[in-house]
C-alpha cells in the first residue's frame, strides 16, 4: 500500500519546517541554551505543523534521531478526543513519576488538548504545577479559548500561523518533482488557495489529483473540488448586486445546482470575491459587508441551497429599506353627478355608509413638517391611523434624526427591533414620513436597553371609559414590551 503524500513529506526537523520560522528559531535557540520547559502549548489551525514540531522537539531534547516511524518508551503520543476522562490523567499523574527509561526527558505529547473534561484539567493542573524535573509536556490544540487560563499559564505558549499561499505552492512544486506529477501553476494555486493555509490539506489533494500521466490543469481541480467557473460565480454576484429580478437570479442558480455545485463551495468563493471586491473599494462596504456575513452562515446550516437563495434575494438593491418608497397612487374620486328631474332622484340608488367609508378611509397627508424630532409625534399620529398594529411598535421607540436623510429608531427591546426591521414594516413608516415631510429617509433599527421613547401623542378624541381591569402589574410590563394589546374578559 502506498504512502500517503502528507506523510511521506513531513518534516524530519525544525530546518525543514515551513512557514513557522518564528517559532523553530526560539526552539532552536532554546536548544543550544539548553532553557526546557516542562510545559509547552501549541496552537493554530490545522495541518499547520503543531504536531510535526512537538515530535521533532520530543526527540531533539532527547538526541534522538526522528524519522516518522520513530517511537521510543519514554516519547508518549495521547489523543484527547478518545482519552479525555479524569481516570486516563489520573493514570498519566500517577505514572509521570517513574524515571525515564534510557533518555533523559520523559516526554508527553497531548493532541486535540481542548477535549479534556474539566475534571481532567483540575487532575493535570496538579501535574503542570509541581511536575517532576524529568518530564516535559506538550499540548497542541486548534481551540486554544477551550483551554482554562490556569492551564495556559503554566505553559509556554506558541502561536502557529497558517501558510502563505505562495510558500504552499512552492513546497507543492517541490514535491510535484519529486513525485514526477506534472501540474500547471494555476492548478497549484486552486490547490492551495483550498488549501486555506494548511500544508496537510493542501499535499492531500495534490495527492487525489494525480494518477494520469496527462499534465493536471486548472480545471482539472475545478472538478475535483466542485468549484464553478469564475465566470458563473461574477455572474451570478453582478445580478445579485445589480438587483436582477427573482426570476433571473433563481435561474443562475438552478443551472449552478444542476451541474452538481453545492451551495456551500458557492457561498464560499463569492464570499472571496465579495471580500476582495471590498478591499478594492469596488463595492459599497455596508451592503458588501452584509451580504459577506451572511454568505459564510450558509455553509452550516440545515439547507444551505434554500438558505443561499435566500440570502441573495433579499441582497438585491431592490429589497433594501434605502430604495425610495414609491408614491400612494389615491383611486380618482367619483363625480357627482345630480339627476336631472325629480323622478330621476327618486329613482337613484342611495349609496350606502357613504360617509363613513370616508371618514374610516385614512386620508393622504399634505408634505409640511420638517423632518426632525418635532414632527415624530405626527409622524406617529398618522401611522396609529393607517397601520395601528404597527403604531404599537413603532411607539416604542426613540426617534434620531441628527443624520441627513437617516432616522435612527432604538429600541429597549429586540422584540420590537426584529419587528421594525421587517422590509415591508419600515416602508409602511418610510412612506408615511415621505408624506408628512416630502423626504425619503433611511430607517436603522438600534438595540438599546436604555432607549427611552418620547411620549406618544394623545388621541384627540377620548373613548368612553372601559370597565376597569384588575390591577396587575403584569399586564403593564407586557404592554411596554409587546405594545398596545387588548384585555379580553373570560
Amino acid at each position: 500500500m502506498g504512502q500517503a503524500l502528507y506523510r511521506k513529506y513531513r518534516s524530519k526537523s525544525l530546518n525543514e519546517i515551513v512557514g513557522q520560522e518564528h517559532i523553530t528559531k526560539t526552539l532552536e535557540q532554546a536548544l543550544k541554551q539548553g532553557r526546557i520547559s516542562h510545559a509547552y502549548l501549541f496552537t493554530g489551525p490545522r495541518g499547520v505543523g503543531k504536531t510535526s514540531i512537538a515530535r521533532i522537539w520530543a526527540h531533539e531534547i532527547n538526541g534522538l534521531p526522528y524519522t516518522d516511524d520513530s517511537t521510543h518508551l519514554d516519547i508518549i503520543e495521547i489523543d484527547a478526543a478518545s482519552n479525555r476522562r479524569i481516570d486516563e490523567i489520573r493514570e498519566l499523574r500517577d505514572k509521570v513519576y517513574v524515571a525515564p527509561t534510557s533518555v533523559k526527558y520523559k516526554v508527553y505529547i497531548i493532541d486535540e488538548v481542548h477535549m479534556l473534561t474539566r475534571e481532567a484539567f483540575n487532575a493535570l493542573l496538579k501535574t503542570l504545577e509541581e511536575p517532576p524535573a524529568h518530564a516535559v509536556f506538550i499540548l497542541a490544540t486548534t481551540d486554544a479559548h477551550k483551554l482554562p487560563d490556569t492551564i495556559v499559564s503554566r505553559t509556554q505558549r506558541f502561536s502557529f500561523k497558517p501558510v502563505g499561499p505562495d510558500k504552499v505552492i512552492d513546497h507543492l512544486k517541490y514535491i510535484s518533482k519529486a513525485e514526477n506529477i506534472k501540474i500547471s501553476d494555476d492548478a497549484l494555486r486552486l490547490l492551495a488557495n483550498h488549501g486555506e493555509g494548511s500544508f496537510r490539506d493542501s499535499i492531500s489533494l495534490l495527492d487525489q489529483a494525480r494518477g494520469g500521466d496527462n499534465k493536471i490543469e486548472a480545471e482539472d481541480i475545478r472538478r475535483l473540488l466542485g468549484i464553478p467557473p469564475e465566470e458563473s460565480l461574477q455572474t451570478l454576484l453582478r445580478a445579485t448586486l445589480d438587483g436582477a429580478d427573482s426570476a433571473t437570479l433563481m435561474n443562475t442558480l438552478t443551472q449552478l445546482y444542476d451541474k452538481g455545485y453545492q451551495a456551500a463551495i458557492i457561498a464560499k468563493l463569492l464570499g472571496h470575491s465579495l471580500r476582495a471586491a471590498i478591499i478594492n473599494d469596488n463595492q459599497d462596504s455596508d451592503h458588501g459587508l452584509t451580504l459577506l456575513s451572511k454568505l459564510i452562515e450558509v455553509p452550516a446550516a440545515h439547507d444551505p441551497e434554500r438558505l443561499l437563495e435566500i440570502v441573495l434575494l433579499q441582497a438585491r438593491p431592490q429589497t433594501a429599506t434605502t430604495e425610495t418608497p414609491k408614491p400612494i397612487v389615491q383611486p380618482e374620486k367619483a363625480k357627482n353627478t345630480q339627476p336631472d328631474t325629480p323622478a330621476e332622484q327618486k329613482s337613484a340608488p342611495k349609496p350606502a355608509n357613504t360617509d363613513k367609508a370616508a371618514a374610516d378611509k385614512p386620508k393622504k397627508a399634505t408634505p409640511n413638517l420638517a423632518l426632525n424630532e418635532e414632527a415624530w409625534p405626527a409622524i406617529l399620529k398618522e401611522l396609529k391611523q393607517r397601520h395601528n398594529t404597527l403604531y404599537g411598535v413603532v411607539r416604542m421607540a426613540e426617534p434620531n434624526f441628527s443624520e441627513k436623510g437617516k432616522l435612527k429608531l432604538s429600541f429597549a427591546f429586540a422584540f420590537h427591533q426584529k419587528r421594525i426591521k421587517e422590509n415591508s414594516n419600515q416602508q409602511k413608516l418610510a412612506d408615511i414620513i415621505h408624506d408628512l415631510t416630502g423626504q425619503t429617509v433611511t430607517i436603522e433599527c438600534l438595540l438599546d436597553k436604555a432607549a427611552k421613547p418620547p411620549k406618544s401623542p394623545s388621541p384627540e378624541a377620548q373613548p368612553e371609559p372601559a370597565p376597569k381591569a384588575p390591577d396587575n402589574n403584569n399586564l403593564t410590563a407586557i404592554s411596554n414590551i409587546f405594545g398596545e394589546a387588548e384585555l379580553l374578559e373570560s
